[in-house]
């Protein structure tokens, strides 16, 4: 990656956006707990006081993240559609015949197969190659290829 803002998917927006809603809830919820340091009893009371607020200073600094990652997705402006950069969707053709619609992502998310990162193998074969090109990198079970087919939507079947 450049160093400079890089764009974000819609998905990836939409996933921000939420977890910043939820944090921000969450930090509501943490700091409604907190008492005046006069009213705070024992030492388990104050160590429970404790814990809070290093969870509220957490929060905050994801809170921080997220709101400049937005920031910076919005002063990037949209995914490229001419090379594969961050948050570009693209069709990939597998030496099998397979071929996937995959989004180049900043990170992955636990549950969703579409996703590659940026740093992953394939997520850096990737990066600044136009349609057409053959990529290489590796795998757990070796050296691998794939067609880059298109950069955007999927193409039609």
């Amino acid at each position: 990656m450049t160093g400079d803002p890089e764009p974000i998917s819609t998905q990836a927006r939409r996933a921000l956006e939420q977890e910043l809603a939820d944090l921000r809830d969450e930090r509501r919820l943490v700091a409604g707990t907190l008492h005046d340091s006069a009213s705070v009893g024992d030492q388990a009371d104050q160590a429970d006081e404790l814990r809070r607020v290093d969870q509220l200073a957490r929060l905050d600094r994801r809170v921080e993240d997220i709101t400049e990652r937005l920031r910076q997705a919005e002063t990037a402006g949209p995914a490229p559609t001419d090379e594969v950069g961050v948050g570009s969707t693209v069709t990939v053709r597998f030496p099998d015949g397979t071929a996937e619609t995959l989004q180049i992502a900043e990170v992955a998310e636990a549950l969703d197969q579409t996703l590659v990162t940026a740093d992953s193998p394939l997520g850096r074969a990737l990066l600044g190659r136009r349609p057409g090109d053959t990529v290489h990198y590796d795998t757990p079970d070796g050296p691998a290829t794939a067609v880059l087919l298109s950069i955007g939507e999927a193409p039609p079947a």
